[in-house]
């Protein structure tokens, strides 16, 4: 079990860095057109709890030798729904696509792929895996920890981003 572990561990580790390579590229691209950044202050916080995540999965499992759960095949099936989920929130973005809220003054908001049906889909992606990726490997204290450390943390982030779009674009009009 030890090595399916860090597999998708190692697997999912690479995905979080190509995600923030691309997230510093558009990053780059919209400060260009003159984007603002909203929520500074709380980005820090956001980035240690996923850090964090990782390192208390990777201790829960492998210290404390948590089996695999015996509803594994259901779990690593909604896991990798969601990989698919990313992906299309990722691609319906674009450019516009970032892990910090950048906000471009007057540009039109992007309602397609999933955001055609939610407001914030890539968060409900992001609180799926955080309780998804521990229980797969019956980690339930990260599991419940990152859950409400998750929930603390949209609570701010959501308001923030929401606010900002509500002032800065047309996202009272498309939403």
């Amino acid at each position: 079990m030890g090595r399916l572990f860090l597999f998708v561990f190692i697997i999912v580790v690479i995905q979080r860095l190509v995600e923030l390579a691309v997230a510093n590229h558009n990053e780059k691209w919209i400060r260009n057109q003159g984007a603002i950044e909203i929520g500074a202050s709380h980005y820090k916080w956001m980035v240690l709890m996923h850090t964090a995540f990782f390192v208390s999965l990777l201790v829960e499992v492998l210290v404390f030798d948590r089996p695999l759960s015996p509803f594994w095949g259901v779990l690593l099936g909604i896991f990798l729904l969601m990989q698919v989920l990313r992906i299309w929130c990722l691609s319906s973005l674009g450019k516009f696509w970032n892990t910090k809220i950048l906000i471009l003054p007057g540009a039109s908001v992007q309602k397609k792929g999933p955001y055609r049906w939610i407001r914030h889909p890539n968060y409900v992606i992001v609180t799926t895996e955080l309780i998804v990726l521990p229980l797969l490997f019956s980690a339930y204290f990260t599991a419940g920890l990152f859950l409400l450390l998750n929930i603390w943390m949209l609570s701010v982030r959501i308001p923030a981003e929401e606010r900002a779009l509500r002032e800065l674009t047309n996202y009272n009009e498309v939403f």
